[in-house]
Order: C-alpha cells, then sequence, then structure tokens
C-alpha cells in the first residue's frame, strides 16, 4: 500500500460556495433573519453551531439552531441533486489515479456526513474513498488536527504515510499539527504554507504524491 490521502471537501475537490449561499440565503430569508453575501463569506467553513447563533444573536437557542442548520444542509442537497456539481480542475482525475494506484483515500470535511455523500455521489466517486470523517464525528474544527488524525486512522494509516489536500490556512495548520505532509491548492495565491502548494491540482505533477511520501522517509 503507497500510503493515504485526506481530502478536504469544499475548495479543493469542488466549490459548492453558490449552493452554500443560496441554500443559507433562502433559509435565513424564511427565518426572517435576511443575511448579505458578505455576511455568508465571512462565515463559509465554519461549522453551523458556530454561524447560526453568530447570526440570530440573542434568539439562537439549541432547538432552533438545530432545526435551521438541517433546513439549510437539507436545502444544499437539494441543490446538488438538482443542479449537479463539477470537481474542481484535476480533482477527478487524481482521486481516480491515486485510487487506481492503491492508496487508500478519505474526505475529512467540517459538512455533514449526507452532504459529504451526496457530492461524492453525483461526482461519481464514492467508491474511490474508504472513509469518511465529518462534522458529527469531531468535536473540534480545524485548525485542530482531529479531523485528521481520526480520518487516518480509520483508513489504518500513519501519520507519517498520510498526505492532506487543503485550500485553506486552518486545514493546512491542522494538518501540521497532525504531523503531515499537506497539498495546499489556493486558487486565490496566498500562500497557504503546505509543503506543496498549487493554484490547482492539474498542476501537481505526476509524482507529486509519491515524492511527498519519499521526503517524509528521507
Amino acid at each position: 500500500m503507497t500510503g493515504a490521502v485526506l481530502w478536504d471537501l469544499d475548495g479543493t475537490l469542488v466549490d459548492s460556495a453558490e449552493y452554500h449561499w443560496q441554500a443559507w440565503r433562502d433559509i435565513m430569508a424564511a427565518e426572517g433573519v435576511p443575511i448579505t453575501r458578505e455576511q455568508f463569506l465571512e462565515t463559509f467553513g465554519w461549522r453551523n453551531d458556530a454561524i447560526i447563533p453568530r447570526w440570530l444573536r440573542n434568539a439562537a437557542d439549541s432547538e432552533r439552531v438545530q432545526r435551521i442548520g438541517d433546513a439549510k444542509e437539507a436545502k444544499y442537497r437539494s441543490l446538488v441533486r438538482a443542479n449537479g456539481i463539477a470537481p474542481l480542475p484535476g480533482a477527478d482525475a487524481w482521486v481516480r489515479l491515486l485510487n487506481a494506484e492503491g492508496w487508500l483515500q478519505a474526505v475529512a470535511s467540517s459538512a455533514p456526513r449526507l452532504n459529504i455523500e451526496v457530492v461524492l455521489e453525483v461526482l461519481g466517486l464514492t467508491d474511490c474513498f474508504q472513509a469518511i470523517v465529518a462534522a458529527e464525528d469531531v468535536h473540534r474544527g480545524k485548525p485542530d488536527p482531529e479531523v485528521f488524525v481520526l480520518a487516518a486512522s480509520r483508513l489504518g494509516a500513519e501519520a507519517d504515510r498520510s498526505i492532506v489536500v487543503e485550500d485553506a490556512l486552518a486545514g493546512v495548520e491542522a494538518a501540521r499539527r497532525a504531523g503531515m505532509r499537506c497539498i495546499g491548492v489556493s486558487r486565490s495565491g496566498v500562500t497557504l504554507g503546505a509543503d506543496v502548494e498549487v493554484k490547482s491540482l492539474a498542476d501537481l505533477p505526476s509524482t507529486a504524491f509519491s515524492d511527498l511520501i519519499g521526503a517524509r522517509r528521507s
């Protein structure tokens, strides 16, 4: 077995921001708490239990937070199923190649499990992944390393043979804290501090993953 690859989802495998924005906009409007796109962008990538209280302020009791979060995620999934979702450049090819080469793969994301499962189903990539670690599985979000440590554990992989693929500073920091190598995808060109950084997964050299495992062993 070559090693393990732990993939972030949003911004790494797919660009789902527009669907998340539409879902939040519609659900919060129905709650009588309209939000702006700027408010959405400020919290994109956060867990729902952090986002919703920020917007509801004093009206954020736990039952309402849960209900709104569930409604938003259901809306998001309906948008993905109805309209489809495309992988980011290079993502589909790399996932399929790594699978064919015998790498273990997991999605390690702050997204709810059902969202991840729907996205992988629509992409046709479900069979390429042996594990999923989702929001329900962890207590602490990135940059805490919990999500990656748990994903590697579920794959039966050691940290020194695990490579994280991320698009965010917090995710890259989480990989570092987990003792794992990291490939950073920065479409904006902002430096993430990863071991290897590209603007697109399509720009990665053909030996990118095996080279990182080799670097760790040397």
